[in-house]
Parts: C-alpha cells; structure tokens; sequence
C-alpha cells in the first residue's frame, strides 16, 4: 500500500468514532483485541461482562461488579490489571472482570460509553481524547466523561525487528513492511508520530497485535514491528527465545526530532539483557501507562480502588520499581477523578 493510500485509510477509518471502536467491547472483546477475546472474573456464561452490576440485587447500595480493560495478553496491560484485580479483590467488595481488548483507543471509546468503569490506556491518548485533537478518532470529538486515576510507568517504545533483516538504524525502514500495532491502538499512533517525525513515508503498513506481530517477523511476512509497553513484552521475550532480535535505536537526532514533533516523548533506555541476544543498552523514546475511569463512576468506588492498588503495592510484582505513591500523578494528562483525587491528597 503506498504511502497515500494508508494514510487515506487510516483517515477514512479515523477510526470512525471513538465510540465505535468500542462498540463491540462488549463481551467478546471487541475488534481490536491484540489477541483472541479473554476475560478473567466472569462467574457464569449468561451474564454481562462490561456493565458494572450489583451484587445485592439492584437495591440501591453500591455496585459491587466493576469492567477493567485492559490490552492485548501479549503486552504488559493485561497481566498487570490481573494483579490489580487480585489486589482489588482481596481488599475490598468489589470484583473485577479484566477483559483483553485493542487498547489505549478502544479502551477510551469503553469509557465513554460507559462499557468499562477503569482502563488502562497512554497518557498522550488520554490527552487526545479529553481535549478532541491530536488523531483522527478525536478530532473535534472530545471524550469530555473521561478522568484520570493515576500514572503508572514508562511505557517504552520498542522497535523490534531480526537481526538478518540488515535494519539497524531508523531510516532503513523506508521501503519496509512495518507492523505499526493493532489499528486504533495507541501503539499505531505512536509508530505513525515517530515514522512521520524521522521522515519516513514510503512504507507498508501492517496491524496486528504484538503476539501476532511476532509470528509475522518469525513467518519473513513484515521487517519490523513497533511495540508499545514496559519492558520486557513477553511478546519479544517469546520471540527472543526462538529467533535473532534487533533492536532498532531511536537516539540521537532521531530522538530529538521525535520529541519536538510530540512533547509528551520521553528518553527512556531499554537496558542490555532484557531480552535474549540483545546485550547492549538500546536508547528509545516512552509515554506513560496510566489508569482511566469515567465521570460516572462514584467517588467512594474509585476511591477504594485506588487506595487498594496503591495500599499493596507491594502485592504486585510487575512494574513495582514504578509504581507507586509519590510518582502517581507524574505524567498526568487529564482531571483526576474525585475519588483518585481523595487519596492522593488524604
């Protein structure tokens, strides 16, 4: 496809509207799941699985039933809101159904019609979406229910591709066939900022999940892929387990024009060892992971959800060396919920 062809598809879909990439997130996880629908906290076969319910049969207390989404089983989203829900459970009523889905974008048109109570999404997409600018599927659409809960950790951008593919450098990829994330996700976003950033424009575009992005490179089908996620992605850990990997650099000038094009770029360092074979520190570019909830949820529940996160931090064992307290609010792109906002300045 040449350069002006993707890019009138990807404006044509615009991803059409927030709200239709996640109308059908419901409970087959939609379409832009990274990979086959998944679902953790579903009690029986017949009930709902992104509508907040409530346990006491509809009497007026609290719901008790909350929807996370989350991102693809491939990436760091899905395994980490399983630990959430783990430490949710055990410290409160609440129960959560973690639903694997496309991601960031999707997940924003979850909120917004109030098929998900939380989210994990990017914090430049929450920025997007709340103020209707920056990409096609919020252009003048504004997300105006969405609110922030609290940042997370880097999530790093990895350019990930094999090592007899000869791409060392980021202009070797004009020309190439370039898995740039499932369509809709903020991994597309951020692939499509950095490529257009570094001038690259004559390439074929791919979108598929990380997972699926993995058989592509071990099939010869693409020459690299663009990963959005705190390191290690098992989906590049797997890969690293079978194949050569590269990791291709965003440093230097390239990192320079990257994050004049987009100031919410960070530098950020994939160290040496992190993934079989790739033994040297590789120099790229992050955003921010963060949790999202919407307007409608009560303040007492997003408040006790926050406090059950943050209070047993160390129940967690991903992303602990970021996750925490006293960096929750680095980073953070929208208003706060009520309810995080309660916490945090308890």
């Amino acid at each position: 496809m040449g350069d002006h062809t993707r890019r009138r598809f990807i404006r044509a879909t615009g991803l059409v509207s927030v709200t239709a990439l996640a109308g059908c997130a419901g409970d087959d996880g939609g379409g832009g799941a990274e990979d086959s629908p998944t679902e953790t906290g579903m009690d029986g076969g017949d009930e709902t699985a992104t509508d907040t319910e409530s346990s006491d049969g509809g009497d007026g207390q609290a719901d008790t039933r909350l929807s996370w989404h989350a991102g693809g089983t491939g990436g760091t989203y899905f395994p980490l809101s399983n630990e959430f829900k783990t430490v949710v459970e055990d410290n409160t009523d609440f129960t959560l159904n973690v639903q694997s889905t496309g991601a960031s974008v999707e997940n924003v048109g979850s909120l917004a019609n109030g098929n998900a109570d939380f989210a994990l999404i990017q914090n430049d997409i929450a920025y997007f979406a709340k103020n209707g600018t920056g990409i096609d599927a919020f252009q003048d659409n504004a997300v105006e229910n969405l609110r922030g809960v609290a940042t997370l950790y880097p999530e790093t951008i990895t350019v990930v591709t094999l090592s007899d593919t000869g791409i060392s450098q980021l202009s070797d990829l004009s020309g190439a066939t370039i898995n740039t994330g499932d369509l809709g996700s903020g991994t597309q976003v951020n692939a499509n900022q950095i490529l257009e950033a570094v001038g690259i424009t004559d390439f074929e575009e791919q979108n598929a999940s990380f997972s699926q992005a993995a058989d592509q490179l071990r099939n010869g089908d693409i020459d690299a892929a663009f990963v959005v996620g705190g390191w290690p992605v098992g989906a590049i850990e797997d890969l690293a387990t079978t194949n050569d990997v590269a990791i291709v650099p965003i440093d230097g000038d390239n990192r320079t024009a990257v994050k004049d094009a987009a100031s919410w770029f960070a530098d950020d360092t994939i160290p040496g060892g992190t993934y079989s074979g790739v033994s040297e520190d590789v120099e790229t570019v992050a955003v921010q992971a963060m949790i999202a909830t919407n307007a409608d949820v009560p303040e007492a529940t997003v408040e006790t959800v926050t406090a059950a996160i943050f209070d047993n931090v160390d129940a967690l064992t991903i992303k602990t060396e970021f996750i925490g307290v006293d960096s929750a609010q680095d980073g953070m792109s929208i208003e706060l919920h009520p309810g995080a906002a309660a916490y945090f300045d308890a």
